[in-house]
């Protein structure tokens, strides 16, 4: 028994040595090695828990202080050109995560707000600390910007001009965060706004910042709205409709533009299909959501609605995630009372897995202006 032992873990040894030359040694990374992309190894379990566990492990173990890394967003730009996620353990979170979103809605209305409860309904000041001056929780656009405010403004206006904006229309705003693209568009277009979200913070804040614009804001599911409007917005929030229901969140804005109107679909998206979110994203910062690819977004929209244009500018939510890391670094001080030394090394590592992510092109950042069938306007694509 004890030989037999002894093998057992003599085989799980090579497997994990194995694990670490396909994966580690792959990408360019070197365990306590001295460039800013290596891992700094505090605890010898780390692979054997990330073997078992995947990425979950992975994200768990470095909130707990078993690893660091003074840059987290190039080690994951490695980790994911060298296309080693493929090489990591298919484990037991991933599958039931998979189930779930297959046979389960995710994102039904009594689940919709578990993400709002979690991550949006945080301290209003712990984002205003973070953000923006104007609180937009989104990809900037960086073309021609030098700081995250003028990326924001540059991307808010991109939006506007995509959508044909004029003075006198109606636009609605599918999960409107804090107000910032409602604000905007009522102060330099002249439209009148109606603003949705599911989250009590977000509408509170964007009520008084929008209380001297013509901008409603309501604590409201998108699915509960039954007006039409001239044009129609959705910044970041496809991202939380799950994939079975897509095609009913296409169907819903259909019904809500009117016959000659534009929607712009701002969204993340993932560079090819997969069954499940990640465990640990899923698990400690957006519950139930779920990345699309191009194929449900297709899927979603066929004989439903036309699309006009497509536009890809996801390198430039590298550059976003890490100026918001830098806010957030920058302003932790107010905030160490409140939330614990766990709390930092959660976001810390979130904002900058994803920033590695994005610049390795991983995952995109998609702009999408769709118009119904009945649309007789021209549309000219906008940049």
């Amino acid at each position: 028994m004890r030989r037999k032992n002894e093998k057992h873990r003599s085989t799980v040894m090579i497997r994990y040595d194995r694990f670490i030359k396909d994966v580690i040694d792959k990408a360019g990374i070197t365990i306590n090695g001295d460039q800013p992309h290596d891992i700094q190894l505090h605890n010898e379990d780390l692979f054997k828990r990330v073997f078992y566990q995947g990425t979950l492990g992975l994200g768990e173990s470095y909130m707990e202080k078993e690893w660091d890394c003074d840059r987290l967003d190039i080690l994951f730009e490695k980790i994911l050109r060298a296309r080693t996620e493929k090489r990591v353990h298919f484990n037991f979170s991933v599958a039931m995560l998979a189930v779930g979103h297959i046979f389960t809605n995710m994102q039904s209305m009594a689940r919709a707000s578990q993400v709002a409860e979690v991550h949006y309904d945080l301290s209003n000041d712990f984002y205003k600390s973070m953000l923006d001056q104007r609180m937009i929780y989104s990809c900037g656009y960086w073309k021609t910007a030098t700081n995250l405010d003028q990326a924001q403004e540059d991307k808010l206006d991109l939006i506007c001009r995509k959508l044909e904006l004029s003075e006198g229309q109606t636009l609605l705003d599918i999960g409107c965060g804090w107000g910032g693209l409602a604000r905007f568009a009522a102060e330099k277009y002249g439209v009148r706004v109606t603003g949705v979200t599911i989250s009590k913070e977000q509408a509170a804040l964007a009520k008084e910042y929008c209380k001297d614009y013509d901008v409603e804001i309501r604590l409201q599911d998108y699915r509960d709205v039954t007006e039409r409007f001239d044009k129609v917005v959705s910044v970041g929030m496809f991202e939380h409709v799950g994939v079975r229901n897509y095609r009913t969140y296409i169907r819903k804005v259909a019904e809500l533009l009117e016959d000659d109107g534009l929607f712009l679909l701002h969204t993340i998206g993932h560079r090819y299909r997969t069954w499940s979110a990640d465990p640990w994203v899923n698990k400690y910062i957006f519950p139930n959501g779920k990345i699309p690819y191009i194929g449900h977004v297709g899927k979603a929209i066929n004989g439903i609605m036309i699309m006009d244009d497509w536009h890809n500018f996801g390198p430039y939510y590298a550059d976003t995630l890490v100026a918001w890391h830098e806010n957030f670094a920058a302003n932790w001080s107010k905030f160490s009372d409140q939330y614990d030394e766990n709390f930092y090394r959660m976001w810390e590592y979130y904002l900058l897995c994803f920033a590695g992510a994005f610049r390795a092109r991983h995952m995109q950042l998609w702009q999408i202006v769709l118009s119904r069938p009945s649309r007789k306007s021209i549309y000219h694509s906008i940049r």
